[in-house]
């Protein structure tokens, strides 16, 4: 087996949570799970919301405290939204721009 087409390596972590947090990521699985017939793991859930940091491009540079690190997601996922509102009005007047042209 070729060193590309080794799966990824596992790592476990263990994370201290209040009951409150714990409480949210239960509800959200069993949210999931009624609406959709699927629950998400607290494994799911984290490993998604880690995936989506690294998607919106998150360093940890300047990230001085659990409340900078809150603010500066707040801003990436804000300028990615923009991002692709812009996008999708763009596409919406192109195609509406092909519609008026004979």
């Amino acid at each position: 087996m070729k060193k590309e087409e080794k799966a990824a390596i596992k790592h476990r972590v263990i994370t201290m949570l209040d009951r409150q947090e714990v409480d949210f990521l239960d509800k959200l699985g069993k949210d999931a799970l009624f609406s959709t017939g699927k629950k998400l793991t607290h494994n799911d859930i984290l490993k998604t919301l880690v995936n989506l940091a690294r998607e919106l491009g998150l360093s940890g540079e300047d990230i001085d405290s659990p409340e900078t690190l809150k603010k500066i997601l707040y801003e990436l996922s804000r300028n990615n939204l923009d991002k692709e509102f812009k996008a999708m009005t763009q596409e919406k007047k192109e195609a509406e721009d092909e519609k008026s042209t004979p």
